[in-house]
């Protein structure tokens, strides 16, 4: 590293600049003058580069010149592309197991009855269609100005979870399938101490069919009802307010206690990522996910756009050829999905992205796939799909953040870590988020949106470990109650965000 840029491989055609860089200044560890003005986080060229000829940072191929580079050109848009690209996917060649922490670190949670481990005691009310969606909003308000609700210390808050689809649909297509999962997800959340599921009575997703032959959930604190049957909204939010009390009072009741950390599931996120996110907070997030992993815990990385052109970083270290060819196929639907729809992978990088430096989505992928550390990847689940492994795990999920996030929860995380380079604001409910600001300025300037400044990496010098133990340790706090910045600001209510896959009928 030098005071203005950075190389992150000995084979890397490009530096980082770490500060903005006017036209004409020196850089002598690299031997080159920037002929233009660079913005820091975006790419200088070491090298004179042909048109045509691969570039590479992070020691992997992040796209290809379109025109002729010279040495200190800025290269972004104007000068690379995609390009033709190919993976070797290596499957299963690199995943030995990292060696265990047994050290017996605890953090303190609520264990339910069916033996989950809850980091947070919400009631939430879960709805089928969005013609709920309102009543239970009537519910949940008028449950939190009632006077016995008050007086319940130990539960968190009412949660309502309204949505925008539920009808409408095909009840046989994918689309459902991922409806209902994410529904039953949340429903059996172990961050709920109980949960009241509200249908309209006519819709697609029909109450008895997500609730079976049995219950979602094994406790006693499970309830649902219609509005057709109930006799409309004033009846349905009376009802509610009563079921509701009945069920505050159990929740109530549980108290945390020590829990292993082996229980805690991390859903892994990063949302307007910048040329700092790679560097910074997504390796940083990835040793935290590592020391997690070695004590028995679980993390989940997602959002499968963003992965693309770097899922063969993943594919090698698979516990078995399944879990890399699922992964493999799944990309190979994305690919085709985005196509028949007149998209194409490489529209990924936002201009959000772009601003921060990255071009391509290959580039944008290698560090996004920094988040997962370096344990092996264990499994691999549909949307919302149970998590039912420890360690290292993949889930299937849009690159839009709240989507991809509503998936991890339905699929059990009971913790969320975001990395951010240009800024979210973005929370969750019932599963809290942590998150990690890639640089410095950022975190200056939003200071009261972010948890954690991982651009003291850059600028302070601070380790990369050193910062995975500081995301670790913020963790297990957080999991045992300290409240993060979103959950300070009282975010959690818009986004829960199904993803709708299929036509609306």
């Amino acid at each position: 590293m030098t005071s203005k840029t950075i190389l992150l491989h000995p084979d890397d055609t490009v530096a980082i600049a770490l500060e903005d860089l006017p036209a004409g200044i020196q850089l002598p560890d690299h031997g080159i003058t920037t002929t233009g003005a660079i913005n820091r986080g975006h790419k200088i060229a070491l090298r004179d580069v042909l048109a045509g000829e691969k570039i590479h940072r992070y020691g992997q191929i992040i796209g290809q010149a379109t025109k002729d580079i010279k040495a200190g050109d800025h290269i972004h848009s104007h000068n690379m592309g995609m390009g033709e690209h190919s993976r070797d996917y290596a499957i299963a060649q690199a995943n030995s197991p990292l060696p265990a922490i047994e050290d017996g670190r605890t953090f303190m949670g609520y264990r339910r009855s069916d033996g989950k481990a809850g980091t947070r005691n919400y009631l939430g009310i879960v709805t089928t269609v969005n013609c709920s969606g309102s009543v239970a909003r009537f519910i949940a308000e008028a449950v939190e100005k009632s006077d016995w609700f008050q007086r319940m210390e130990n539960i968190d808050g009412v949660v309502p979870i309204a949505h925008s689809g539920g009808c409408g649909m095909s009840g046989t297509d994918e689309g459902y399938d991922t409806l209902f999962r994410t529904i039953s997800g949340y429903a059996r959340h172990p961050n709920f101490g109980g949960v009241l599921l509200v249908g309209l009575g006519c819709e697609v997703m029909q109450i008895p069919a997500l609730v079976g032959a049995g219950r979602l959930r094994d406790d006693n604190n499970f309830r649902y009802m219609t509005i057709q049957q109930t006799g409309g909204t004033r009846r349905t939010i009376e009802e509610g307010l009563k079921v509701l009390r009945e069920m505050g009072e159990i929740a109530n009741k549980a108290t945390r206690e020590p829990i292993p950390v082996s229980e805690i599931t991390v859903g892994m996120q990063c949302g307007g990522s910048d040329g700092y996110s790679g560097i910074t907070a997504n390796p940083a997030l990835g040793y935290a996910s590592d020391l997690l992993v070695r004590r028995g815990g679980s993390t989940i990385l997602s959002e499968t756009p963003e992965i693309y052109g770097a899922e063969h970083l993943l594919t090698r270290r698979a516990v078995a050829s399944q879990v890399a060819e699922d992964l493999i196929a799944r990309i190979a639907w994305w690919e085709d999905y985005t196509a028949t729809r007149g998209g194409e992978m490489d529209n990924n990088p936002s201009p959000g992205n772009k601003r921060g430096g990255l071009t391509t989505i290959l580039e944008k992928s290698l560090g996004a796939v920094a988040k997962s550390g370096t344990a092996p990847l264990a499994g691999f689940y549909k949307f919302a799909e149970p998590v039912d492994r420890k360690g290292f795990v993949y889930m299937d999920s849009p690159g839009y953040d709240p989507c991809s996030v509503t998936g991890q929860i339905a699929s059990g995380a009971n913790l969320i870590i975001f990395t951010t380079g240009r800024g979210s604001v973005s929370g969750y409910k019932p599963t809290p988020g942590i998150k990690l600001a890639t640089n410095s300025e950022m975190y200056a300037r939003m200071s009261e949106d972010m948890d954690i400044n991982c651009g003291d990496i850059v600028t302070d010098g601070v380790s990369l470990e050193q910062k995975g133990e500081e995301i670790f340790e913020m963790m297990i706090r957080v999991a045992s109650g300290e409240r993060t910045k979103s959950e300070q600001l009282g975010f959690g209510g818009a986004e829960f965000v199904p993803w709708q896959i299929g036509a609306v009928m």
